[in-house]
């Protein structure tokens, strides 16, 4: 049974930085793609940035703020956030599938529960 379980989030200043930590058991995901989406209040969930062993994929809203990276050994995979916005707070999810990476929420299977991220202006 595969589990995904997101941490780091929390309150930030605008123009600050964290670190998303998403920790995945149940199999060996070094062939997987891993992926972040974000959900704000009110809004549908948007794809964020999504990794697998041949690269990685950014929405143009992160570009140059948020890196996304991976730890086979640990099957895990990172979010760092820097330069953040208002427009940044959400909750964020990670995702992974057993294929190719993917901006559509609908080609991941498996989904963490979220951790929610709040920036203040």
């Amino acid at each position: 049974q595969v589990q995904l379980v997101e941490s780091g989030g929390g309150l930030v200043q605008t123009g600050g930085s964290l670190r998303l930590s998403c920790a995945a058991s149940g199999r060996t995901f070094g062939d997987y793609a891993m992926g972040w989406f974000r959900q704000a209040p009110g809004k549908e969930r948007e794809f964020v940035a999504t990794i697998n062993w041949s690269g990685t994929n950014y929405a143009d809203f992160v570009k140059g703020r948020f890196t996304i990276s991976r730890d086979n050994a640990k099957n895990a995979v990172y979010l760092q956030m820097n330069s953040l916005k208002p427009e940044d707070t959400a909750v964020y999810y990670c995702a992974v599938r057993q294929s190719g990476r993917s901006f559509h929420q609908n080609d991941y299977p498996y989904w963490g529960q979220g951790t929610q991220v709040t920036v203040s202006s």
